[in-house]
């Protein structure tokens, strides 16, 4: 399994199509095999969900994600947990032990949205 989480300062970023990187942990049963910070290779519409999912990604991790795009990375078979905060290394290991507890998107909040986020 290999996780993507969009990263901004070894933190959680929080929207994940402004991340200036994504770091993927390729996870073996209980433990994290292998870290792999990628740069983004830029924030264009429908693009990210493919682009990670041909990487072998299963989830994507961040702050928040637009509706949209919730909806093309379920499409592309990656679960997206959204409402997340703090640094990569600590989010991924909660992800591994199971006690990541997901929050609520960055990108939503009733009926404001963040900048870009409609129309991802």
């Amino acid at each position: 399994m290999r996780i993507a989480i969009a990263t901004e300062n070894k933190a959680v970023c929080q929207h994940f199509g402004h991340c200036p990187e994504y770091t993927i942990y390729t996870i073996e049963g209980i433990e994290i095999r292998e870290k792999e910070v990628i740069p983004n290779p830029g924030h264009k519409p429908n693009f990210l969900p493919g682009y990670l999912h041909e990487l072998g990604v299963d989830v994507i991790i961040a702050g928040g994600m637009g509706v949209k795009a919730q909806k093309l990375f379920a499409e592309a078979g990656i679960n997206a947990i959204l409402g997340i905060a703090g640094p990569t290394e600590q989010v991924a290991e909660q992800y591994v032990e199971g006690a990541l507890q997901e929050g609520v998107s960055t990108c939503e909040h009733g009926n404001f949205r963040h900048e870009g986020c409609a129309d991802e």
